[in-house]
């Protein structure tokens, strides 16, 4: 923790960092950017207000110190993004302390932050997704290692999961079964129905895998017969891509992105989609709609008449 905090401010981060591990399943990458983003502008408002930040100087934050971190924070080149996620935490360690402190933290709370344009999702269209899914089997020499690695693509798109989640699974899920219980960011729990190409899919991988499959162990095994690492599976879409000429977003979180999109083209409900990806919030999966929009758009200006 840095010098520019006071023992009790240090151990106040400490304990608030306890209480999202706790009580918001925050993960410990979330809980190290979290902490971080609050260490930093603290130590911002240490040497702009001249000493040490403890308890009292925290509560003391005012709204033209505020604004003196957001212009520091431009200046340095953070974008409008990284500067809202940044104020996000500063808001969420202050409100857990200000409830704990009795202080009002309204200087704080009522800074907005600077807007900006979230990225839509990259799918993938649905004849390269079928491409992926059929040149991913072909990349490896070793072939358990290449039905592993087609197993995983088949599965990241077929129940749209994130790398980590379909990594995360044990050998307690073999055989998958009609729905996975997914744990998911901050811990959320959800259940995922499992199209029979995935499961079969990963069926085969299981057969002809040469390690012991046990219930507490990873269910991917790498070459040497530990977890297997996230970056196998970015290298064999990488290789994927570049043989069938995708542009670099074509990685395996797009095959999560393509998940929710081609659902959305076959009329998906966007409710029924946002509990399948495990969005907390239905402005998350609304992105998809804009990329929908667009796909809409093109058929029209391709197949009307008056559309060029």
């Amino acid at each position: 923790m840095s010098l520019d905090l006071s023992p009790g401010a240090r151990d106040a981060l400490t304990a608030w960092a306890d209480h999202m591990r706790a009580l918001d399943g925050a993960s410990a990458n979330t809980l190290r950017a979290y902490v971080g983003d609050v260490s930093t502008f603290l130590a911002f408002q240490a040497g702009h207000r001249g000493g040490p930040m403890g308890l009292g100087e925290i509560a003391c934050i005012a709204a033209s110190d505020m604004r003196a971190w957001l212009a520091a924070e431009r200046l340095r080149g953070a974008g409008a993004r990284s500067v809202a996620r940044r104020l996000s935490s500063v808001k969420a360690f202050v409100r857990w302390l200000s409830e704990r402190e009795g202080f009002d933290p309204t200087a704080i709370l009522s800074v907005r932050a600077p807007k900006f344009r979230k990225p839509l999702p990259r799918p993938l269209p649905q004849d390269a997704a079928r491409a992926v899914l059929d040149n991913v089997g072909a990349q490896h020499p070793t072939p358990w290692i290449a039905i592993r690695d087609l197993a995983v693509v088949t599965l990241l798109y077929g129940c749209g999961l994130r790398i980590s989640e379909g990594l995360g699974l044990t050998g307690a899920d073999a055989p998958l079964a009609d729905t996975l219980r997914i744990r998911g960011k901050g811990g959320k729990e959800r259940l995922v129905p499992v199209l029979p190409a995935a499961r079969e899919a990963v069926d085969r991988y299981i057969a002809v895998c040469p390690f012991d499959l046990d219930a507490d162990g990873p269910l991917f095994r790498g070459a040497r017969g530990g977890a297997l690492n996230p970056g196998m599976i970015a290298d064999v879409m990488a290789r994927a891509r570049m043989q069938l000429g995708l542009p670099s977003t074509a990685t395996p979180h797009a095959l999560r992105h393509s998940f929710a999109t081609h659902l959305l083209e076959a009329g998906g409900d966007l409710r029924a989609i946002q509990e399948l990806l495990g969005h907390a919030s239905l402005s998350t999966t609304q992105a998809y709609t804009a990329v929908d929009t667009v796909h809409l758009m093109d058929v029209y200006t391709k197949a009307h008449p008056h559309g060029k």
